[in-house]
């Protein structure tokens, strides 16, 4: 799990008037929204005596700690400790670790890192998401495995011919190949790319109707940052399906994926049920691999599993990982798992770049590394 990047904390719909508790990275976090309306993410432990911020109140642009009474608004500075009176000053020190928060696409996303703004990954846009003659919809679920085996279960091009009926022939072509046309994506934050393949007809009417007659499509996928990643599928001209996947590792062994659905045919409210029931169906096939993989963390090396041309994207991916690992991003799991009835860790906010003095300790990263040489080639 990493450090310094952007992920979904809740669908917005979801977050109204009291706080919740979250947890993301394998730290636990509060989520509420102000007098405003402004969606705020906060370390949840209290930095006086431990409590819980979650189970509080909303005072005004403020949570109050259940235990004591502390309050602490949306920089996570302390506003109130009833203990020292009305007018007392409050410490400098009397701070949590307060995370910045973008609200879009109908999710809530937190910085959860130290950079400040300028150096920030970017987080995955949905250019079509407010265009005429594209509709939305949304999906929400959990996953009991790591979110590196989600990621690169998705820039896989040839999992679909044997996992997906509805994608592939279930191996019994025997014509099959995979065929990467061109390779695009951002050079700082992940690997894409386009293929085409080929796919049985649809039995269903209705999803027949998005397919051209020929069972050639064009697909891609494509990676940005360590949880984003996005596909598009073009069934033929002016029908596609644009599908975004913001992952939240929970922990190393449980992932939340957040998924919006842009399609530009079957545009009709009534299909939603169904488009939804469709790509449900397609993450459960996902779903039952995955859960099955061994060992269910992606190896330390690429020696331990026979890579082939296939597998590019993959292992175009696990550089990045790499260089983020090497950049001092990777939060050290092993450590925290020794300390954790004993050490209260937080996220490190932007705002440990400017003052000192903090109570909670920083999670910690693996130390960072000289920059790697390249991955391990296909078929090496």
């Amino acid at each position: 799990m990493y450090i310094n990047f952007w992920y979904p904390a809740v669908l917005a719909e979801k977050l109204q008037d009291k706080p919740l508790k979250l947890t993301m990275l394998g730290q636990e976090f509060v989520v509420f929204r102000d007098s405003h309306g402004q969606a705020v993410c906060l370390a949840n432990t209290c930095v006086h005596r431990g409590g819980s911020l979650s189970g509080g109140k909303v005072k005004g642009d403020c949570i109050q700690c259940p235990y004591h009474g502390w309050q602490f608004d949306g920089e996570g500075k302390c506003q109130k400790i009833p203990s020292l009176g009305k007018d007392a000053k409050i410490p400098a020190r009397a701070r949590a670790d307060a995370y910045p928060v973008i609200e879009k696409y109908g999710i809530v996303f937190a910085f959860l890192g130290d950079l400040p703004e300028a150096e920030r990954p970017p987080l995955m846009e949905i250019p079509e998401f407010d265009s005429e003659g594209w509709r939305a919809t949304w999906m929400e679920y959990d996953i009991d495995y790591n979110f590196e085996r989600s990621v690169e279960n998705g820039l896989d091009p040839a999992h679909n011919e044997f996992v997906h009926p509805t994608h592939g022939f279930s191996g019994e072509n025997d014509n099959y190949q995979v065929n990467i046309t061109r390779w695009v994506g951002d050079p700082n934050w992940g690997p894409g790319f386009f293929a085409q393949f080929n796919s049985p007809e649809s039995k269903d009417k209705d999803f027949a109707k998005m397919k051209q007659a020929s069972s050639t499509r064009e697909a891609g996928t494509g990676a940005i940052g360590a949880n984003q990643i996005w596909t598009y599928i073009r069934f033929g001209p002016g029908k596609a399906m644009h599908q975004y996947m913001y992952e939240c590792p929970l922990d190393e062994h449980h992932t939340r994926v957040f998924l919006v659905n842009l399609r530009s045919t079957l545009l009709d409210a009534e299909m939603d049920e169904k488009v939804n029931q469709m790509n449900w169906n397609v993450a459960s096939q996902d779903i039952t691999v995955l859960r099955a993989l061994e060992p269910p963390l992606t190896p330390s090396t690429n020696t331990k599993e026979f890579m082939v041309p296939a597998d590019e994207p993959i292992l175009r991916y696990r550089e990045k990982l790499k260089e983020w690992e090497a950049m001092g991003w990777r939060i050290d799991r092993e450590t925290i798992r020794r300390h954790q009835k004993r050490v209260a860790y937080a996220i490190p906010s932007p705002a440990r770049r400017q003052a000192k003095g903090w109570i909670l300790d920083p999670v910690p990263v693996c130390p960072a590394m000289p920059k790697p040489g390249r991955a391990h080639a296909a078929g090496e």
